[in-house]
């Protein structure tokens, strides 16, 4: 996914209120949006260097939207990608480019599906192989050289999300979490620490056959893309 226009960058100052965040420019201090409701742990050094988007649309009051930081994590410096909206877009365009191996043999995603009693699901794939109900999550959590996690705080959503999914496969479906790490890393794991009540739903979903992959991404300022397959190491919790 390149940028369609060139990023901004930026100096971080601070991040507040969730969705803000000042930003030094060459053109002064900016407040922009900040896409990303969580903790953004390891993230957020003041006088870090970021990349901002610029919105087409003139009445948008912040114009600016954080997209990358370039952030000094365990095993060396990196660029991340911090806009949780991106990984659905992401997934698209690896699915049409063939890249979602446990997607081989659908056609189309038909996006925002609702399902369940409460949930939308990001994706139901299509085609000869049957429907699939595929959730994105998205992920910047690296506490250790290579290993990625999720979620950075509290994600009682996501739980939801993996009941929810579990009762899919229940009732004779398929579903799939995809795990968009966006930035370079080995391997996935579970935040076990941060969200004990989340890595439970994420086991149990997985023992109740929900599948789980994780796909680390190549991040830039000259745009985000998926670039393989990495395991996914929380084993699926066994009864008793």
């Amino acid at each position: 996914m390149l940028w369609p226009s060139p990023l901004t960058e930026g100096r971080l100052l601070r991040r507040y209120k969730r969705f803000l965040a000042d930003i030094e420019t060459a053109e002064g201090v900016e407040t922009v949006h900040c896409p990303n409701p969580g903790a953004m742990m390891g993230l957020l050094a003041p006088g870090s260097r970021v990349m901002l988007s610029r919105s087409a649309n003139p009445a948008r009051k912040l114009p600016l939207t954080w997209e990358l930081v370039e952030a000094d994590l365990p095993g060396g410096p990196q660029w991340v990608g911090v806009n949780t909206h991106r990984p659905n877009a992401l997934v698209a365009e690896a699915f049409r480019n063939g890249l979602i191996a446990p997607l081989a043999g659908h056609t189309a995603l038909r996006p925002e599906v609702r399902y369940a009693q409460a949930s939308r699901v990001d994706f139901v794939a299509e085609g000869p192989a049957g429907p699939c109900h595929v959730e994105v999550k998205n992920c910047h959590l690296l506490r250790r050289a290579g290993l990625a996690e999720f979620p950075d705080c509290t994600a009682a959503r996501s739980a939801r999300h993996m009941r929810d999914l579990a009762a899919v496969v229940a009732g004779g479906g398929r579903a799939l979490v995809v795990i968009v790490v966006q930035m370079q890393a080995d391997a996935f794991d579970v935040a076990r620490d941060i969200d004990p009540a989340f890595d439970r739903a994420f086991q149990e979903a997985r023992a109740a056959g929900v599948e789980a992959r994780a796909y680390r991404c190549t991040v830039g300022p000259e745009g985000v893309a998926v670039a393989g397959e990495i395991p996914v190491l929380t084993p699926a919790r066994t009864s008793g």
